[in-house]
């Protein structure tokens, strides 16, 4: 039975923002790119890069940034022939952030074994 008294739900596309698109319309590698910057973003924020002094950060958690940048490796890795001009900046976004991962640790991974290295090979 249909109830004439209901609210209709909302029309396809009519309550969205203006710079708000359907997911259908964007390109793949923009997709990837964006996926990528959330990842580095969130990586940079758990190794307390947010804060004016990284050692002291109520966000930094080095188990979480790890997690965050085997993630982005892995994305990098699988996505890399598809990002074209894209990859090279995403790639050195990756290494900065292995790096710094590295200059966190009080007891830095063995060569090949930091987070993601298992994808990029070893990051010294």
């Amino acid at each position: 039975m249909n109830d004439a008294s209901a609210e209709p739900g909302p029309a396809a596309n009519e309550d969205l923002p203006d710079n708000a698109r359907d997911l259908g319309d964007i390109p793949s590698v923009e997709v990837i790119s964006r996926a990528a910057v959330m990842l580095m973003s969130a990586a940079a924020e758990r190794l307390g890069f947010a804060d004016p002094d990284p050692d002291t950060s109520p966000h930094r958690d080095l188990d979480e940034a790890r997690r965050l940048i085997t993630a982005l490796a892995g994305l990098v890795t699988a996505s890399v022939e598809y990002l074209g001009p894209h990859a090279a900046p995403i790639r050195d976004g990756l290494q900065s952030l292995q790096k710094a991962f590295r200059e966190a640790s009080a007891y830095p991974d063995e060569p090949g074994q930091g987070p993601g290295e298992k994808y990029t090979g070893p990051v010294y």
